[in-house]
């Protein structure tokens, strides 16, 4: 019975002490840490959703605040409609199956367009954030200038005679995207003369919205006359230009240091500090629209107030296009412009919270790692044991960082809340250290540590364009450290202690 006993003891002496050496082996640790890792990236998810969540919610307040006070806005050139009557006949059948077809008889009024020879645009915008609760909008104010000159039809080119048009109804017709941004209407002139600039026209229905100007001429020479429109518009988040005419001019001055020039047209010239100018020229070459047609209305554009700053995403808009002037120009061989045939500025705001929020949280997984491989040393040069399940809080402690840092900067702006969740989050994991280890100097070492990947990883976001080549170098020297330090570790010492 003795002996009996002393072997089972001796069993589970030898079976507790296999486990001990399992559960205390180094490699085993690091297996478990690894996986831990792994566990973390599902809170980081996580945050990255809720930071996608409370973006769309801005974008949704944005679009709200706009909506009321002024959407994106698309300034053209204006363009003269010169109405005709075409007589046009078809057979109608009697309907009664006796095979017999009348000749019906129909008069339709089309029009003969022409657009400006020369166009001259000049726009003074004045943005400012627009905040409701914590949310803001980047709307603007703007003075716009419009001015230019006609020249006559060439006939050749035109399916109608001139005896057919009917110039006594001649009219003007000029196109923005909102007019809900007017705060009155726009001060017209016509060969120096004043005229009145009425509103939409649903007979011309050339733009998203149009305004007109009843212009009765007497001839085809009565078309060389000068032009000028000048009024104040309100809008949102961008300005655009559709250059309509042979040769297009725009200059865009503003007191807003963050400006985005996207679109078909880059700017000749740009001075950008805390305010900002720029100026095109653009011939008619990439224009979709012949100088002029004849035919019913159409729509000149479709503006889908799409992010042109992602050229990415639609690569072949922007390839370099020329659309020939036809022969004999119809509505039914124009084309459509978009976005992509525009002049656009972009108001950007001064700092986009969630888009360095989403930036700063790609680097987590990053920061979590080598927050473990530097604890992991740590245990190591110390000869102090941490266990698993602190390794667990710090974890989190490190990804409750990114939903403190978004949770700020809702509030006092992302560079000031980074310092408050970086030392917030320094101070939690450090003080931890100490209480694990008995040992300030240690827990000053590893809150000096992680301060150092928190700027290396704040130094990155400021960069933009050279972030990653700084990255990959500052990556490149913590493994050299590492490997350093390593070979003056006695691994094989470490596990059997």
């Amino acid at each position: 019975m003795e002996n009996n006993s002393t072997n089972e003891g001796l069993e589970n002496s030898s079976q507790k002490s296999l486990i001990e050496k399992i559960t205390s082996s180094l490699v085993v640790k690091i297996f478990i840490i690894f996986f831990l890792m792994l566990i973390l990236l599902i809170p980081l998810g996580l945050i990255g959703d809720l930071i996608s969540e409370r973006n769309n919610r801005e974008t949704n307040v944005s679009t709200e605040i706009a909506r009321k006070w002024g959407m994106d806005q698309v300034i053209t050139s204006p363009i003269i409609a010169v109405p005709y009557e075409v007589v046009r006949e078809r057979m109608k059948s009697d309907g009664e199956g006796t095979g017999t077809s009348t000749l019906v008889t129909t008069v339709v009024t089309e029009y003969a367009f022409m657009m400006a020879d020369q166009t001259q645009i000049t726009a003074t915008v004045e943005p400012e954030p627009l905040k409701r609760g914590i949310y803001q909008a980047i709307v603007y104010t703007s003075k716009i200038n419009v001015k230019g000159n006609f020249e006559s039809f060439d006939f050749s080119k035109l399916k109608v005679l001139p005896t057919d048009l009917k110039w006594q109804d001649a009219k003007l017709v000029f196109g923005i995207q909102d007019v809900k941004g007017l705060s009155e209407n726009p001060a017209f002139k016509w060969d120096g003369k004043s005229m009145e600039m009425g509103k939409y026209d649903l007979d011309i229905d050339l733009f998203k919205q149009n305004l007109t100007v009843d212009l009765p001429l007497e001839n085809n020479e009565a078309l060389n006359k000068s032009f000028e429109i000048t009024f104040d518009l309100k809008g949102s988040i961008s300005l655009n230009f559709l250059p309509l005419a042979k040769n297009t001019k725009i200059n865009v001055n503003g007191n807003w240091a963050n400006p985005s020039f996207n679109g078909n047209f880059l700017p000749d010239e740009r001075e950008v500090a805390e305010s900002f100018k720029a100026n095109w020229t653009i011939p008619d070459f990439s224009r979709k629209q012949a100088q002029q047609w004849t035919g019913e209305p159409y729509k000149i554009y479709n503006f889908q107030n799409i992010d042109l700053s992602d050229e990415d995403a639609h690569p072949n808009e922007y390839a370099a296009r020329t659309f020939p002037e036809p022969q004999s120009a119809s509505t039914d061989n124009q084309l459509t412009a978009n976005d992509y045939d525009m002049v656009q500025v972009n108001f950007l705001p001064q700092v986009d919270n969630y888009q360095k929020a989403t930036r700063v949280t790609k680097y987590g997984a990053l920061v979590i790692a080598l927050t473990f491989v530097s604890l992991v040393f740590m245990e190591i040069i110390k000869k102090q044991r941490v266990h698993i399940i602190q390794y667990v809080l710090i974890g989190f402690a490190m990804v409750l960082f990114y939903a403190l840092l978004l949770a700020i900067s809702e509030h006092i702006g992302f560079n000031f809340a980074y310092l408050i969740a970086a030392i917030a989050t320094i101070i939690l994991i450090s003080s931890f250290i100490k209480a694990i280890t008995k040992d300030m100097k240690s827990a000053l070492n590893f809150a000096a540590i992680l301060a150092l990947f928190y700027s290396f990883i704040f130094v990155l976001l400021q960069l933009r364009d050279y972030s990653l080549i700084v990255g990959t170098i500052g990556l490149f020297i913590i493994l050299a450290v590492l490997m350093r330090i390593s070979t003056k570790i006695n691994w094989y010492q470490f596990e059997k202690q």
